[in-house]
C-alpha cells in the first residue's frame, strides 16, 4: 500500500517548512494509527507519502479508506490535505526491513493514479478481496511506466459507511 498527499509540493513552496512539518507530522500519525489498527506493517515515510504491508487486503483496504476519511479532518493554515491510496497484492522482496521489487513500483504507480480521497485497488489485489463489500468501479485506461500493460486498476468504496 501506497499514500501521496494531493498537491503537496506546490503547497509546501506555498506554506513554508513550519507549516509542513505541521502536516506531515499529523497525516504521518494518521496512517501510523490506520496501519496499526488494521494489523499492517509501516514500511517507510516518503515524505509526503508512506509505504505499508499488509498481509490482507481488505485490511490494506480499510485502512486506506479510514487515512483517505481522517486526513482532511487536519486543518494546517486554514488548508486540509486529501489523500491518494493505492494497494497491490504480489511478491516484493524482502531486504531488512524494505520492500523491493516490480510489486512495489505497481503499488507505487497506482497509489499514483488515485484522485484524493481515492482509494485504488490493482486487478490482483482486487481477487482477494470481497467484493460484496463494496462498489467497484474499473478505472478505464489504466497505463503506468514500469506496469504491466493489461494491469487493471478499480476505485473501490465501501457499500456501507465505516465499512
Amino acid at each position: 500500500m501506497f499514500t501521496d498527499l494531493v498537491g503537496f509540493s506546490s503547497w509546501a513552496l506555498r506554506a513554508g517548512d513550519d507549516q509542513v512539518l505541521r502536516l506531515v507530522r499529523a497525516v504521518t500519525r494518521i496512517s501510523e494509527d490506520a496501519v496499526n489498527r488494521h494489523h499492517g506493517t509501516m514500511v517507510k515515510s516518503l515524505g509526503d507519502g508512506h509505504m505499508a504491508v499488509f498481509a490482507d487486503t481488505a485490511a490494506a483496504v480499510a485502512a486506506c479508506h479510514e487515512m483517505a476519511g481522517s486526513v482532511p479532518s487536519v486543518d494546517v493554515g486554514g488548508d486540509r490535505p486529501q489523500l491518494r491510496t493505492g494497494v497491490h497484492s504480489g511478491h516484493p522482496r524482502v531486504v531488512r526491513r524494505d520492500y523491493l521489487g516490480v510489486d512495489v513500483n505497481i503499488a507505487a504507480r497506482v497509489a499514483a493514479a488515485a484522485n484524493g480521497g481515492e482509494v485504488l485497488v490493482s486487478g490482483p489485489a482486487l481477487e482477494n478481496l470481497d467484493r460484496e463489500r463494496y462498489v467497484v468501479r474499473r478505472r478505464r485506461a489504466f497505463r503506468a511506466k514500469g506496469t504491466p500493460a493489461d494491469l487493471e486498476v478499480f476505485a473501490v468504496v465501501p457499500r456501507h459507511p465505516g465499512g
